[in-house]
């Protein structure tokens, strides 16, 4: 009897030691995906550590001989870099909150107070997302130099705000439309205003959702390169990534002052997704259970 237990003891073991094979299988692959992506990254670093000779004779995939900063301090006084990162940030942080802010205020009405020709319109508005920007370069180009725009950084918020507009409305009418009326009748009973309503009710259930939306807007504000080469000329106007771009000299590239430039433009999308981490994954996931 007591034999008997034993290789009942041993069953299970030994039938869970196979199922241990596609976990291993699966992590093997996410690490070797996670390299692949992560080695770019990892060669700019190793080379804003590098002296340009240091960089001819050795490459890029060696560890540095030592800690240099050079590069870095090149980059940010010779460079400029932080003049470009400045003016990155005065484009990205206006058109980041105005395409948000137009969003919430597009989305609540659109999925809460419904008007004749309230889904005509809100399918005009998501059709931006469709709407391939190179079209119009000509002409906002002509538009922003008829105004006295061109060559200032108003030119690229107002871009920027009007084509984030259409995912920002899409983003927040599904969130809103998911929030249940239920609550929102309860606070008009209460005799709460559609303002306040949206204000001290959706807005705070939408933190997941704003999250998402000022993480992605964030980064796509901050590393357009298409808009600012196209409306800027002078270089005390241009942003992080144009001025990334204009440090390839005529006849050769300073490597690694070119990668220390990388890394400035890198760290402040690292540090917004760090900082809405919380947020943006609840929100990724919004709507995936029920119940």
């Amino acid at each position: 009897m007591t034999e008997v237990l034993k290789r009942a003891d041993r069953i299970p073991a030994e039938r869970s030691t196979p199922s241990r094979l596609p976990g291993i299988l699966f992590y093997s692959l996410l690490t070797l995906v996670v390299i692949i992506y992560s080695a770019p990254s990892i060669g700019v670093l190793l080379a804003s550590f590098k002296s340009t000779a240091e960089i001819a004779e050795v490459g890029v995939w060696t560890l540095p001989r030592d800690l240099n900063f050079d590069n870095y301090r090149e980059a940010w006084e010779g460079g400029s870099a932080g003049t470009y990162i400045r003016n990155s940030f005065l484009v990205t942080i206006p058109a980041m909150i105005l395409s948000i802010t137009l969003g919430v205020l597009a989305g609540y009405p659109l999925s809460k107070l419904k008007f004749p020709g309230s889904n005509a319109l809100f399918v005009f508005i998501v059709a931006g997302l469709f709407f391939p920007p190179q079209i119009a370069l000509i002409p906002l180009f002509r538009l922003f130099n008829s105004l006295g725009l061109y060559d200032t950084l108003w030119a690229i918020i107002l871009i920027h705000m009007s084509f984030g507009i259409p995912i920002c409305t899409l983003i927040m009418k599904n969130f809103f439309t998911a929030v249940p009326t239920a609550i929102r009748e309860a606070a008009i009973v209460d005799g709460a205003n559609e303002f306040q309503i949206l204000v001290r009710l959706m807005i705070p259930l939408s933190l997941p959702a704003l999250a998402v939306l000022a993480t992605l807007q964030f980064t796509w504000i901050w590393n357009d390169f298409l808009w600012p080469v196209i409306l800027i000329r002078s270089d005390e106007m241009r942003t992080v990534m144009v001025g990334l771009a204009s440090l390839k000299g005529q006849y050769s590239v300073a490597y690694g002052v070119q990668s220390a430039m990388a890394v400035y433009a890198s760290v402040p999308t690292l540090l917004v997704f760090v900082f809405f981490q919380r947020y943006f994954i609840q929100g990724l996931t919004l709507g995936s259970v029920k119940g």
